[in-house]
């Protein structure tokens, strides 16, 4: 699930098919110290830098013709404080790796998002996140990051070192500068019990303010074509640990969530007349299931059927409205959608950047199967999520340059004053920072 460079032509391609680039060097860097000579050496041949980890993102907000830095060497645990409960990270350590490193540790992060298959860097620069009712992004766990900017130096920032640098470069787009190293808060391992159930989504945006407040993590998943979602609670647990069984784990999340989803997809690919009536069935599906599991078990699950996918931050309590639109304008355009609507929640942090920077805010992420027209779907949800003072998910498709984005960020002045002295000469350029920050 990770990215891909064929040699053959040195085309690097996103992990959903639908961003290409052609580098005019790549480097592996092992150390700080080499990240630093990298960027040196590019800004005197006067080539634009950029970072890359798995691919992950749909937006090209790793794209470079320039140089693109490859950091699958900095991977690993640099040290874990027990006394500050934080652990420090290279900055391209895979977050599976990560989750497994910690759990044999004792010690877990406090959310993450569904998937683990990203760099530690890359998903935090993007503003990755799960869902939580008091528990936000990967980001917003960061207490410490390591940064080396345009003139090659290195920055240590944190709350108390470079404060401006650490409230904007958490969720730093790549724009700051190449980030080299984290430090995450952890806390003692703990297990989470996971309630699935069907509910009507009638039912479910009725009661959201109170499956939202009873729940330390609650999300949804809406079938389009259909008034069903499937819900999910994860709750502390004391335990025991009752995990999913290997065969019902395996039917369930596997065959059910990517075997048979994979070949429904393929069939609607191929006769999208058909989607309907298989979102019906795939909405039937899934059971009512409770199961007990350290949490990043929990919180992670395979994803093998590749998509594209578009994601709006909209202020909480505009959540019901934004979705009974989105399925009124399903229900009447005529579009065949495949892939579930996903729902989730974050409180509100403090990170410049942050979708859910300054406000509670509620996910809405529209899918479409790789391959398939999604143009014409996410236009229309994106007009809807806009007209909520909608913020869309650095990494995920949208439309919105800075003017607009700047109307729905209060601190995008910030951000921008700060890329202006951190990198003038604009090393960590490329087409969508230029989009989406202005020139």
């Amino acid at each position: 699930m990770s990215s891909t460079t064929s040699a053959k032509n040195g085309t690097w391609r996103n992990w959903g098919g639908n961003v290409a680039a052609r580098p005019g060097r790549e480097v592996t860097p092992a150390t700080v110290e080499d990240v630093a000579a990298a960027v040196r050496r590019a800004a005197e041949d006067g080539l634009r830098v950029k970072a890359v980890g798995t691919g992950h993102s749909f937006t090209s907000i790793a794209a470079t013709d320039g140089v693109m830095i490859r950091p699958r060497l900095l991977t690993g645990i640099r040290g874990i404080d027990r006394e500050a409960m934080t652990v420090t990270v290279e900055a391209g350590t895979p977050l599976k790796r990560l989750n497994v490193a910690l759990a044999r540790e004792g010690l877990s992060l406090t959310n993450m998002g569904d998937i683990m298959e990203q760099t530690v860097s890359g998903a935090t620069s993007t503003g990755t996140h799960g869902t939580g009712r008091d528990s936000a992004s990967i980001a917003a766990q960061i207490k410490g990051l390591e940064l080396v900017t345009a003139d090659g130096s290195v920055l240590t920032c944190s709350a108390k070192e470079n404060p401006e640098v650490y409230a904007a470069a958490r969720v730093g787009l790549g724009a700051l500068g190449i980030v080299t190293a984290l430090t995450f808060a952890v806390e003692p391992l703990f297990l989470l019990t996971a309630r699935e159930e069907p509910m009507s989504l009638d039912q479910v945006l009725a009661e959201f303010d109170q499956l939202w407040a009873e729940n330390e993590h609650f999300e949804f998943y809406w079938f389009p074509h259909t008034g069903s979602t499937n819900t999910k609670r994860n709750n502390r647990s004391a335990g025991p640990e009752q995990p999913v069984g290997r065969l019902a784990g395996w039917f369930e999340d596997e065959f059910l969530s990517n075997g048979v989803f994979q070949v429904a997809n393929w069939v609607g690919r191929a006769a999208p007349a058909t989607i309907p009536s298989i979102a019906r069935i795939s909405s039937r599906a899934l059971s009512a299931r409770t199961y007990t599991d350290i949490a990043y078990k929990v919180f992670t699950s395979p994803r093998r059927v590749r998509f594209v996918e578009m994601e709006y931050a909209v202020p909480r309590e505009a959540l019901a409205d934004a979705l009974r639109e989105l399925k009124a304008m399903v229900d009447r355009s005529g579009l065949r959608v495949s892939f579930p609507v996903e729902v989730r929640t974050a409180p509100a942090d403090d990170i410049t950047l942050s979708t859910a920077s300054g406000r509670d805010s509620a996910y809405i992420a529209v899918h479409m199967f790789r391959g398939t027209p999604y143009q014409r779907y996410f236009t229309a949800a994106e007009s809807i999520f806009t007209a909520y003072e909608g913020r869309p998910h650095w990494g995920k498709l949208h439309t919105r340059n800075a003017g607009k984005l700047a109307a729905v960020h209060p601190r995008f002045g910030e951000f921008t004053a700060l890329r202006d002295r951190l990198d003038p000469q604009r090393l960590f350029q490329n087409d969508y920072l230029r989009r989406v920050l202005g020139p």
